[in-house]
């Protein structure tokens, strides 16, 4: 993989002579998901290393490392990883944005903001821009944890711009939504696929407008994700100068699904508001948005549910609305929103299975350097899963081991020993299964012969 995409080439002009110990960085983080330094000398024993003549560095000298990568090192691999994307190809890019809680010290990055998990500590945020055409991350942004993702969002175009891309379309979730998002991509020309924030305000009157005249028609069927879809034009707002197509869609399952929670919901506030009757307690705008509040002086008195309110929600159950700049069908539209998928396996990677949760530095170089390891680290895993995943549905079964966890536990077996003379050879012979998973690379056996031979080599030389 880092030979397909001429990562060591492209990582060398500005790292130097660390790239070696930079991608046993990176190869740690995938192997033994985990991103603690001081477990990498444990791992370096066990494997094959990409330093010179595989030499194992300390703990320290990897600390060294996180502390001494600079943001213009940084930036120069992006100039250059991004340099070498065809820009005369249509692209689909699919942004999403994260939060990191943070206890460290000296961070700048570290602000109170609108945490989806607070915790009641500060966080800081991390992007990502994900080609879904190509299925390959171009960028990443750190920025502080007060900054919203509806305003970061501009800086990203600002950069897709810089990097030269052109014919490009933005995949974006219902958190980037609003009018001067909408009107920028239109200046720079750029078209969009954006879920709408709810069906409430801006496209209820749509649902109201279509209900029962596509949801059991058999032409309208989506069976790839068994749902309901139709599109109508309309103005996204007052003064918008182009029509924008709305999408609308129906989900059964999901309509049963979204009505038990509204009855629950419903359900657990008229029992607390009743408990609270006689008492001098105020409720704010989520309890008064569903229930009408009766107080004598400062008590509440009585409490009575507003049912045109939830009638209006109980009708809207179901539904939901992905609005796109071009025209294109509702299966087109549903299709393309639902790959930017990608990009959030791309965030469970991170935290999941690159030990990504807990960054475990305290200094803003370090948390700076270690987002670059995961970065590539992802373009790494990335690959791997596509190419995983093309053989998986090449075989029949689908077998289990062709996931990319699996898949790396199986070719941890692959192992060499070290003999009474003092050399180093296979243990045993490659088994069916990392046959399988091998050729997934366009490796077979004779490539595990080889390279077995040449680490054999090297290991021999460093003894002598």
């Amino acid at each position: 993989v880092l030979d397909e995409y001429h990562l060591s080439e492209m990582l060398y002009k500005p790292l130097g002579k660390s790239t070696g110990l930079f991608l046993d960085l990176v190869s740690f983080s995938i192997i033994d998901q985990d991103n603690a330094g001081q477990y990498y000398p444990d791992f370096a024993f066990c494997h094959p290393l990409f330093t010179d003549q595989m030499k194992i560095y300390s703990d320290v000298t990897v600390s060294r490392l996180l502390s001494t990568v600079s943001r213009e090192q940084i930036i120069t691999f992006l100039d250059d990883w991004n340099a070498g994307r065809d820009k005369k190809q249509r692209i689909y890019v699919s942004y999403d944005s994260t939060h990191k809680n943070c206890q460290a010290g000296d961070i700048y990055l570290v602000e109170f903001g609108k945490a989806k998990y607070d915790k009641g500590i500060p966080v800081f945020n991390v992007s990502i821009a994900f080609d879904k055409t190509n299925r390959v991350p171009l960028f990443y942004e750190e920025y502080p944890g007060s900054i919203t993702d509806v305003s970061q969002f501009r800086c990203m175009v600002d950069k897709v711009i810089e990097y030269g891309y052109k014919k490009i379309g933005f995949i974006l979730d219902r958190g980037y939504f609003s009018k001067e998002n909408i009107q920028y991509m239109d200046e720079n020309q750029y078209s969009f696929i954006i879920m709408a924030k709810g069906c409430k305000s801006l496209v209820a009157s749509m649902v109201d407008s279509i209900r029962n005249t596509f949801e059991t028609d058999r032409k309208c069927l989506i069976r790839t994700y068994k749902v309901y879809g139709t599109t109508i034009t309309s103005r996204l707002y007052e003064d918008d100068t182009d029509n924008r197509y709305f999408h609308i869609f129906y989900n059964p399952s999901r309509q049963a699904a979204e009505r038990e929670k509204l009855e629950q919901k419903i359900e657990r506030y008229h029992e607390f508001l009743d408990q609270h009757i006689g008492s001098d307690t105020q409720f704010g705008k989520t309890y008064q948005d569903y229930f009408n509040l009766y107080y004598k002086g400062k008590k509440l008195v009585g409490v009575q549910e507003r049912s045109d309110v939830v009638q209006r929600e109980l009708n809207l159950c179901g539904y939901f609305c992905i609005i796109t700049s071009e025209k294109m069908t509702a299966e087109q539209a549903l299709i393309q929103y639902k790959g930017r998928d990608i990009s959030e396996k791309l965030f469970s990677a991170d935290k999941s299975f690159l030990g990504g949760q807990s960054m475990r530095v305290q200094s803003s170089e370090a948390v700076s350097t270690k987002f670059f390891i995961e970065f590539i680290a992802l373009i790494v895993r990335n690959k791997i899963y596509n190419l995983l995943k093309e053989t998986m549905q090449k075989l029949d079964g689908n077998p289990s081991y062709l996931t990319v966890p699996a898949a790396l536990r199986e070719l941890e077996k692959i192992e060499m020993v070290r003999r009474s003379n003092g050399n180093y050879i296979l243990d045993h012979a490659v088994t069916r299964k990392q046959k399988n998973i091998l050729a997934a690379f366009g490796l077979d056996e004779d490539t595990v012969q080889t390279n077995a031979a040449e680490i054999a080599s090297c290991l021999a030389g460093n003894q002598s």
